[in-house]
């Protein structure tokens, strides 16, 4: 099947974002469009997901100061809140909502601050293992490992502060009090020791953790009329966005949906990490279907 993608831009304040649609406008489907959104990942990472849903209208976005995305606001982190800005603004430029939303990692994050600011823009909302680390029993551990992944990267660089990031998200179970304040060695996960002087990869420079430390409000997500719908991966069993995912959903007493592979289930060859992407497709048709 072959599906046109067209490329458009979008200014809204401080930044010009940059979306993809794949097939029509207005959908001719009978569905409304299907967003997909990842943080700190861009559109590019949606390319093989998007293949398996051809018989939609797809829609793919870099988040601000992401991809091909440009930012004028002078700032550098990013912010959940303000990308939900941004999200409510390019359902405008699609034509008005509500449509359905596929949220990968923070982009889980960015979703569930959309529909609880814009809950009309949304239908229903598949939030994929979002790292919500104010959720968990054992936040404060938490907080403090991620914390000492970002100052990893900070005091001795990119191999170090990826080494750190691995440690932290394949963790099982809760986290001791003292996690990360031995690090592991970069050679053991196949980074390198030395420090290129580098300090602006997105998701080791602090630069998202508004995305981490972000609160969300259940009460609202209860009340809202988007369908809401919690997601995680099998192999992701007992590491921190599985927790996170359960924690909750227990939150808002509802069940987590489970997908096939790992928190990058949906991947094809973009990075190098295959998932089983026409498998986390099917599961998505049927998960969205059930609404």
């Amino acid at each position: 099947m072959t599906v046109t993608t067209t490329q458009h831009t979008l200014d809204v304040p401080g930044a010009t974002i940059v979306y993809d649609v794949r097939g029509p406008l207005p959908a001719t489907d009978g569905q409304p469009p299907l967003v997909l959104i990842g943080q700190p990942m861009d559109a590019t990472g949606f390319g093989t997901l998007a293949s398996h849903l051809a018989d939609r209208t797809i829609v793919t976005y870099d988040p601000r100061g992401l991809g091909r995305s440009t930012r004028h606001d002078g700032l550098a982190v990013h912010d959940p809140l303000v990308q939900a800005e941004d999200l409510h603004a390019l359902v405008a430029a699609l034509g008005g909502g509500p449509v359905d939303l596929f949220g990968s990692s923070g982009g889980a994050i960015t979703a569930l601050a959309w529909v609880s600011a814009h809950p009309q823009d949304v239908r229903t909302v598949v939030a994929h293992e979002p790292p919500l680390l104010g959720v968990l029993p054992d936040a404060e551990h938490a907080r403090a490992a991620s914390a000492r992944v970002d100052a990893a990267y900070q005091e001795r660089g990119w191999g170090y502060g990826m080494a750190a990031f691995i440690a932290l998200t394949s963790w099982q179970g809760p986290f001791p009090a003292d996690f990360l304040t031995e690090l592991p060695d970069p050679a053991a996960f196949g980074m390198p020791a030395q420090d290129d002087g580098s300090r602006d990869d997105p998701l080791l420079s602090g630069a998202s953790a508004p995305v981490t430390a972000y609160e969300p409000d259940v009460e609202v997500l209860r009340s809202v009329t988007t369908r809401v719908v919690l997601a995680a991966g099998i192999e992701s069993e007992g590491i921190i966005t599985w927790r996170t995912t359960h924690a909750l959903a227990e939150r808002l007493g509802t069940q987590v949906a489970v997908f096939p592979s790992n928190h990058g289930g949906f991947l094809g060859d973009e990075y190098g990490m295959p998932g089983q992407p026409e498998a986390f497709a099917a599961r998505l048709r049927e998960v969205l279907a059930a609404g």
